[in-house]
């Protein structure tokens, strides 16, 4: 195998291969990357096993071949290479890769391409795409609520196809985050639920070009974006019944400034606790109060004017889960709804925004 090709054209591929890779060194080969030239392009593939990703790029190809490298030092090589200059990549007859660039020449100790587990090829047959900017937006409102305990359904986000929308829901079973969006290119015949890894989601982040095409199969979920395709092994298990956690019959409402609100709440957090991060929200007639408290440091207290409908009450939340939701959407004022200072409260943008965005949040003992 040899080919060769300018720097930055390969470099940006072997970063987002560093998110792939296997970190833990369970087995080597994972720690591995396959490079495969062929006539005029060159693919290269990354898997930890539950996601994985190929990208492929233009290249001048003397010699098709394959084999597999070390992703980290490969991408650690050509980012310390000169901007703007070719790179040479050659496998040898001993099982090694070199890499040259000018005077600059290094040889890296490969394992068979044999060895590499097969990663799914995907068919894109079913015609699928969502706009990627608003799918990303859609990830940023639900990515925070993940969790990342045992429970493995709680590892990764539910994503609902229906005829003409999308949905995303997660939930860590102290807070629970729901978005959707209409698509009025999405036909769809059947309804189609599954549960999308944290990690695959925390990749589809860092893409731009779009659309973003979607396909799967029994095992694995597949997302194209340009040259790259993601892949993702389906989490097999069921994911909590969503609708039924959302409040249906909160009677008291207020009316927040969004930025007012989370102003206030990132002081009076200053002297929470550190571990609960609590604060406690006392609401009376076009008012809101906010307490919180440490022994070990004091105490801190605010007061907005607020429109507020319903009976006085003290509820208790944890500071950071309300700031996640209140740092996510763009609406000028939030709607709080609540039922009693033991129910879900419900956090919803006012206006309506593009993307719709719904939080459920339970109180705590403070």
């Amino acid at each position: 195998m040899k080919f060769s090709i300018v720097k930055e054209n390969i470099l940006e591929e072997l970063q987002l291969l560093q998110g792939i890779i296997e970190k833990r060194n369970t087995m080597p080969i994972l720690a591995n990357v396959l490079i495969q030239a062929y006539e005029k392009e060159v693919e290269i593939t990354g898997t930890d096993l539950e996601v994985g990703l190929i990208t492929r790029f233009e290249a001048q190809v003397d010699d098709p071949g394959a084999i597999t490298v070390s992703g980290k030092k490969i991408f650690e090589i050509v980012k310390s290479l000169p901007d703007g200059k070719p790179v040479a990549f050659k496998e040898d007859k001993d099982l090694m890769m070199e890499v040259t660039s000018g005077e600059s020449e290094f040889k890296v100790l490969c394992l068979p391409k044999e060895d590499y587990p097969h990663v799914p090829e995907p068919k894109f047959a079913k015609m699928i795409d969502f706009p990627i900017e608003q799918f990303k937006d859609m990830i940023d409102r639900v990515f925070f609520a993940i969790a990342q305990e045992q429970r493995y359904y709680l590892n990764g986000a539910l994503m609902v196809l229906k005829n003409k929308s999308l949905e995303l829901v997660s939930t860590d079973g102290h807070r629970l985050s729901y978005t959707a969006k209409s698509l009025d290119n999405l036909s769809l015949s059947k309804e189609i639920r599954v549960i999308v890894a944290k990690k695959t989601l925390s990749e589809i982040r860092k893409y731009n070009e779009g659309p973003l095409g979607f396909d799967l199969d029994e095992n694995n979920l597949f997302f194209r974006c340009g040259h790259r395709t993601l892949i993702s092994r389906i989490i097999e298990s069921k994911f909590p019944n969503f609708e039924a956690v959302i409040p249906k019959d909160n009677p008291n409402v207020a009316m927040l400034q969004r930025e007012e609100f989370t102003n206030a709440i990132r002081r009076v957090s200053l002297l929470s606790s550190e571990r609960s991060r609590g604060i406690k929200f006392t609401l009376e007639k076009n008012r809101m109060r906010l307490f919180s408290s440490n022994p070990e440091i004091g105490e801190a207290r605010d007061k907005l004017d607020i429109e507020y409908k319903g009976a006085g009450l003290e509820i208790g939340f944890n500071s950071q889960y309300v700031l996640d939701f209140l740092t996510t959407v763009s609406s000028e004022k939030i709607r709080l709804e609540l039922k009693d200072e033991n129910s879900a409260a419900l956090l919803r943008p006012e206006a309506d925004e593009d993307v719709k965005s719904l939080y459920v949040l339970m109180p705590m003992k403070i």
